[in-house]
């Protein structure tokens, strides 16, 4: 060894102990730790008494009204002439004066970047000052909405389970005017419909969690904290998967059809859901991939099914599908698959003095219609990514679907020549 690569040697060393550092890395800072467990009640309280002054702390950093009354206040005054069709706009500069007087706990509002995401077509490059308050009020409404879930995060992990969101919803319950109307009675099949939508649709793959995140990032929270308007709209209501009218409309149709009154749905009490048209193959799928009791279906289980049947089109209940017509489990579905679900149909053309139509030129349609990366094979990749996907489930499942398919030629209503001068 040369005397240079001893001096490194050395060196490395005295560097290394100056630092305290040991060559097995034994001083590296640990970046995870396990959550105490039910063994560990001291770790556990200090855990807990973290999180709740952590979220105390968060809680104070929102703004009250009298904060942002100042805040409007401050924008209004210092608005930037003139006014362009009757709205009031504020220039960078008075943006930027606006903010040395708001206080530090309106400091993460006044960045470059909201400004400029707030820019459109003012001739003087301004923004509105009604937009950047409204941004303020959406912003204050997801910390305190996040800050409110997160109170129900046992693990304080991010993410809340099922029995978590429903309890969150439980409670939630008596602030929602469009609820008064509930008898206590029916609260428990309520959350239950409620929380359905949430993990049918952000937890696919039934993982039993959901990010908080993702319930703060889609519309559903908005839909549901819409029941706070009591002047909601009958309309808006009968659209509103979360609104009383929709919640005893599902319940009611799932008590229609347990014929039996013992609170479950065998495959014949559900045969008769919609129209009554869903084929006897498709049915017997659906009984053989979904949790069953004896035999026979919950209504959490009957949720998840009509979720699936009313929303076609979302690559959620296209997972759903694709799972029940996937009979051979090889996470792709061919001729075979596609023979065999259609040879119930047939039979109901059969039944209803129909010419049955051959199922080649029933292939052929589907595959046009998906066109899918291999010729020979359709995957759920590619039947989501076709944007015809709820169609092609449709017209394998549902015999009145596909009458309707075959004849749309004939539905569509006709337009007039004529033309309005």
């Amino acid at each position: 060894m040369s005397s240079n690569d001893e001096e490194d040697v050395i060196f490395n060393k005295l560097y290394r102990q100056g630092k305290g550092l040991t060559d097995d890395y034994q001083n590296v800072p640990k970046v995870y730790t396990q959550l105490p467990t039910n063994d560990e009640p001291v770790l556990l309280k200090l855990r807990e008494d973290s999180r709740s002054a952590f979220l105390q702390r968060r809680s104070r950093e929102i703004l009250d009204n009298d904060e942002l009354q100042k805040l409007w206040f401050l924008l209004d005054k210092h608005h930037t002439p003139p006014i362009l069709e009757g709205e009031q706009m504020i220039s960078y500069d008075d943006f930027l004066l606006v903010a040395e007087k708001a206080g530090t706990k309106c400091k993460s509002f006044f960045k470059p970047s909201v400004f400029a995401q707030l820019v459109q077509t003012d001739p003087y490059g301004r923004i509105s000052i009604m937009q950047f308050f409204n941004y303020v009020m959406k912003k204050m409404w997801l910390y305190q909405t996040r800050i409110g879930l997160a109170l129900y995060d046992v693990a304080g992990q991010g993410y809340l389970k099922e029995c978590d969101l429903e309890t969150y919803i439980l409670e939630l319950i008596p602030t929602l005017p469009q609820l008064n109307g509930l008898e206590k009675s029916f609260y428990s099949f309520y959350v239950c419909t409620a929380v359905r939508k949430f993990f049918f649709f952000l937890d696919p793959v039934k993982t039993g969690k959901i990010k908080i995140v993702d319930i703060l990032t889609c519309s559903f929270l908005d839909d549901l904290l819409e029941l706070r308007d009591e002047e909601l709209s009958k309309e808006i209501q009968e659209s509103n998967w979360f609104s009383a009218p929709s919640a005893l409309r599902v319940y009611g149709q799932y008590l229609n059809l347990d014929k039996d009154r013992n609170g479950m749905l065998s495959k014949s009490e559900l045969a008769r859901y919609g129209t009554g048209t869903l084929t006897d193959v498709f049915l017997d799928r659906v009984f053989q991939e979904c949790l069953t009791y004896e035999g026979e279906m919950d209504y959490k289980a009957y949720l998840d099914f009509v979720l699936t049947m009313e929303n076609k089109r979302e690559p959620q209940s296209l997972r759903y599908l694709f799972r029940i017509l996937d009979i051979n489990y090889k996470s792709s579905l061919n001729v075979f698959s596609f023979n065999f679900f259609f040879r119930a149909i047939q039979e109901q053309m059969k039944l209803h003095g129909q010419e049955p139509v051959i199922f080649h030129d029933i292939k052929d349609e589907i595959f046009d219609m998906v066109r899918p990366a291999d010729p020979y094979k359709i995957t759920l990749e590619d039947l989501i990514n076709c944007g015809k996907g709820d169609t092609v489930v449709s017209i394998l499942i549902d015999f009145n679907d596909f009458w309707a398919y075959e004849n749309r030629e004939y539905l569509v209503p006709e337009v007039s020549d004529e033309t309005d001068i």
